[in-house]
Formats: structure tokens, C-alpha cells, sequence
């Protein structure tokens, strides 16, 4: 099959492919590259920056950094033997990934610049209508959505935002014109990004006034730089590398029953890793407790660094627990009425995680759209396929979210399961391939019963969950995800071969 130009679409009539894939970030990369393997070549990717990487091309705030070991955190068929350190810095992973796309031939198929803006699935044909926001149209039989859970930064709607005089940005748009030498910086929110960049701007703010909601579970992170010598030893011998791969991925996956079960053993052993941590590098013990958080670990997302606490005991940064009243011209005003002058303030405060898929309107069987059919909390089937939207796969969709392993081992399973459908719509030359409504309904009956008894469960605010419902992690270990993925269950589809569907019109 010949390549599809992506810069195509902008005719009177849309460019017609076999599929569609939007992102170019770690899932819609993996897409590609699976899609060459089975010898389709008709497929266009859309990516909205200017570059792959997804996440790791719009996360460039100072300190940037992977929480996965190096060594796992890359695709099992595309080793890396020469990461630099343990836990790769986020230059060195978006090389990672700008190096695949060169590698495996993906930057043809890609339309850089390209913001879809809908997609709407034609019964008839049997076929997405794809369109950008710049106007230009695509057709194909296979979508496959991989923009993450990730990517869109979330402010809160604090009264006087648009009125502060300073500078301000979210950390995943850094703003790299400014110098923080000498100014009076305020990092709102203390989560994932914020302990990954506090401890690079502390020491350059004059002064620095973090404002914490609630206190985070933080572990060591035993980085170190990875010798040239360990780099030979890699090459030469792969397969002390793919030991280490291994030996990493077990550590990890031992970690699932911290997760499993609030107060389990795995549990109550990881929190006191944690707080013999706290305890290790805080000794002020008001500090310390402003520092400990109050539900259990693991509730929300447990954070790795060895340098954020360090950060915090500086004498020129302080913590605030009070609530934002306001944001005035000259700073933040707390709920008491105190005021703090700054020049700057960095949103850390994450994505819009609940709505997935948004601000792409998609639109399924009978007219229905996607938003309104995930209102209530996202829902798929094995995380892929959902009822209503035949011939469209989500790569790291609704439940496949983890706390204690790669995200690349799950989209690669996840990969492992589509493929197979989508040789099925090909080879049939089915007009859709749709789920059940029933099975998909019995599967999340499963999924949330058993997420019911996680630690996730526990009542703690985090970005696992939508209005209750935890919406975004996988209920069980890896491996049982592995299990699940690998076999391909058809009886679970509406198949309808374009025969019938002319017979039935």
C-alpha cells in the first residue's frame, strides 16, 4: 500500500485512508509502528504540535523527569542502551521518541500542526469522517484515538486570575522568556510536576510560596548517573540489559498489593518507606507534619523524588495551606486576608483527566456523542472499544491508568488486543464492529466492583476518579492485564460484512 500524505485533506474531497490515528505522543507512535508491521501503509497520525512526544514535548518546566526507570519506561521491541541515567530526564525522552519516529518511518505519515477538531462514524460506509480545525477532511476505516489521559492543562477558576499584574503559566507551558533569578515566585499546587521543578527553582527565587491543598506520599528515588562503562556492557551483552528490564518491571509489579487493599501488609510496608523518608530528610518536626499526608497511600498518586524535601527546608521557601480567597494585581490573598507579593505564579495544578477524549467531538451510531454518552465517567471495554463507536480504539483509554508500573507495558497490550480486530474489519470487509452494549456494561460491573476494595476507593480527591467513579485505573496487576488482552473474543462484537448492510439499506 503507498504512504498517505498527511499534509493531504485540505481538497474539496476528503483524503481517503485505511486509518486514522490522532496523537503522536507514546500511544499514537506505537499505533503507527504496528500498523507498518501489518503492511498497512494508507495511514495519516495527526499530531497538534509541532513535534511527537506527546506529553514529553509539552512538559519541558525545569526537572522534568520520568518516575519509571529508564530501562522499562521504552518499548520492549526498541531498547534504549544508552540512557544517561536511572530515570531518564524529559530531553533525553523526547529524543527517545523523535528517534522511533525517525526509525520506523513515521514522520511521512504524520500532519504536524494538525488539531482534530471532530469525528463522525458513517453507518452506511462503514467509515470515520475525520475533520481538523483548519478545515481539512480525512475518511478511514479504522480510528484509533491516542491522545491520552494527559494533555490538557487544568487551571482552577480563581476570582482575579486575569487581573494579576505578574507573569504566570502552567508548568506544562513553561514559560522559558522568563528569569526566575531574584523574583517572588508562587507554585500553586505541589503534585507530580510541581516536587520535579520546585527543586530547581528554589534556589533562584528569591522567595517561593508553595500553596498545598493536601500533603503527598513521596518515596525515594534512587537516580544515578549511568556509566560508560554500563553502556558498553549494554551493547555488548543485551541481554544483561534485558535483565535489568526485567528485574525493574518486578520490583514494580510486587508494588500492586500496596494498591489492592488499603491497610494491606504491602500497604502499611510502603507507607513506612515513606515516611522513614520524610522523617530522613525533614527534621523540623511542624514541618514534618505539614508534610504528612492524611489518607491512605496510594489514594492518590505516590510521588518519587529525592530532592523535593530537601527543597522545602530551604529558608527562602514556604509552605501555605490556607485556601486562595483571590488572585489580586500584586499576588495571592488567603482566606484570612494575607497577602503575598509575587511576580510570578506557576500553575501546577494538572490536566483535565475526566473528559479523555475532549475537545474532540466525536460523534457514533445513531448520532450520539461521545461526551454525552461519558458524562457520568468514562467507560470502555477493556479499556479500547466502546459501544456505540464501531471501528474506534482508544490507546491508553478509560481504566488503564496504573500507579505502580509502565504505561508503555499497558498501551503495548492494549496494541497486542486491537490489532486483531482491526485484521477482522480488513479481512471481512465489515462495514463496523461494534461492541455489545451488554458485554461492555458486565465488564465495568466487574471492573468497579473490584476497584471498590482498592486503596483508590479511599476518600481522598484525586484525578482517578470522575464524581465517585474511578475512571481512570486498572483494577488489577499488570499481569492480569497481559492475561486479559491476549485473547480476542469476537462473540463480544456486533460484526456486519458490508453485504448484509447493503442488503439490510
Amino acid at each position: 500500500m503507498a504512504e498517505a500524505d498527511p499534509r493531504a485533506g485540505a481538497a474539496a474531497e476528503a483524503t481517503r485512508v485505511t486509518a486514522v490515528i490522532v496523537g503522536a505522543g507514546m500511544s499514537g507512535l506505537l499505533a503507527g509502528i504496528k500498523l507498518k508491521e501489518r503492511g498497512i501503509d494508507d495511514f495519516v497520525i495527526l499530531e497538534r504540535s509541532d513535534s511527537v512526544g506527546g506529553t514529553w514535548y509539552d512538559n519541558c518546566y525545569p526537572g522534568a523527569s520520568c518516575d519509571v526507570p529508564s530501562h522499562l519506561y521504552s518499548y520492549s521491541f526498541a531498547p534504549n542502551p544508552n540512557w544517561t541515567r536511572a530515570f531518564a530526564r524529559q530531553p533525553e525522552i523526547l529524543a527517545y521518541f523523535r528517534d522511533i519516529a525517525d526509525r520506523y518511518g513515521l514522520n511521512a505519515h504524520i500532519g504536524f500542526g494538525t488539531e482534530v477538531a471532530g469525528a463522525a462514524f458513517d453507518e452506511t460506509a462503514g467509515t470515520w469522517r475525520v475533520a481538523a480545525a483548519d478545515g481539512r477532511r480525512w475518511t478511514a476505516r479504522i480510528l484509533i484515538v491516542g491522545a491520552g489521559q494527559l494533555n490538557r492543562p487544568w487551571t482552577p477558576d480563581i476570582p482575579g486570575k486575569d487581573g494579576f499584574a505578574g507573569v504566570q503559566f502552567h508548568s506544562a507551558r513553561w514559560n522559558r522568556d522568563i528569569d526566575l533569578t531574584g523574583q517572588r515566585v508562587a507554585s500553586i499546587g505541589n503534585g507530580a510536576s510541581a516536587v520535579q521543578y520546585i527543586p530547581e527553582i528554589a534556589p533562584l527565587a528569591e522567595k517561593l510560596t508553595i500553596f498545598q491543598r493536601s500533603s503527598n506520599w513521596i518515596i525515594p528515588r534512587p537516580d544515578e548517573e549511568i556509566t560508560p562503562a554500563q553502556h558498553a556492557r549494554f551493547r555488548r551483552f543485551p541481554i544483561l540489559r534485558k535483565a535489568l528490564r526485567l528485574l525493574i518491571y518486578s520490583i514494580n509489579e510486587s508494588r500492586w498489593g500496596a494498591f489492592a487493599r488499603a491497610g494491606s501488609w504491602a500497604s502499611k510496608r510502603l507507607e513506612k518507606m515513606a515516611r522513614d523518608h520524610l522523617a530522613a530528610q525533614v527534621h523540623d518536626p511542624k514541618l514534618r507534619e505539614t508534610l504528612t499526608p492524611d489518607y491512605p497511600i496510594g489514594c492518590k498518586r505516590i510521588l518519587i523524588t529525592d530532592d523535593y524535601y530537601p527543597a522545602v527546608c530551604r529558608p527562602n521557601v514556604e509552605i501555605v495551606t490556607e485556601p486562595i480567597a483571590r488572585i489580586v494585581p500584586e499576588g495571592i490573598e488567603t482566606a484570612s486576608g494575607r497577602r503575598i507579593p509575587l511576580d510570578v505564579i506557576v500553575w501546577g495544578t494538572g490536566f483535565e483527566t475526566a473528559g479523555f477524549l475532549m475537545p474532540i467531538d466525536i460523534t457514533g451510531r445513531a448520532g450520539q456523542r461521545l461526551h454525552d454518552v461519558w458524562a457520568k465517567g468514562a467507560e470502555a471495554y477493556r479499556g479500547v472499544t466502546v459501544t456505540g463507536f464501531p471501528n474506534m480504539f482508544v490507546m491508553y483509554g478509560p481504566n488503564t491508568n496504573l500507579g505502580h508500573n509502565s504505561i508503555i507495558f499497558m498501551s503495548e497490550r492494549q496494541m497486542d488486543y486491537i490489532l486483531p480486530l482491526i485484521d477482522t474489519i480488513l479481512a471481512r470487509d465489515l462495514v463496523l464492529l461494534d461492541v455489545k452494549p451488554e458485554v461492555q456494561a458486565a465488564y465495568n460491573r466487574r471492573l468497579q466492583d473490584r476497584l471498590a476494595s482498592t486503596v483508590w476507593a479511599a476518600d481522598c480527591g484525586s484525578w482517578y476518579k470522575h464524581d465517585g467513579k474511578i475512571t481512570n485505573n486498572w483494577s488489577g496487576s499488570t499481569i492480569e492485564f497481559w492475561r486479559q488482552m491476549r485473547r480476542v473474543d469476537l462473540d463480544s462484537y456486533e460484526l456486519v460484512p458490508r453485504e448484509r448492510s447493503k442488503a439490510a439499506a
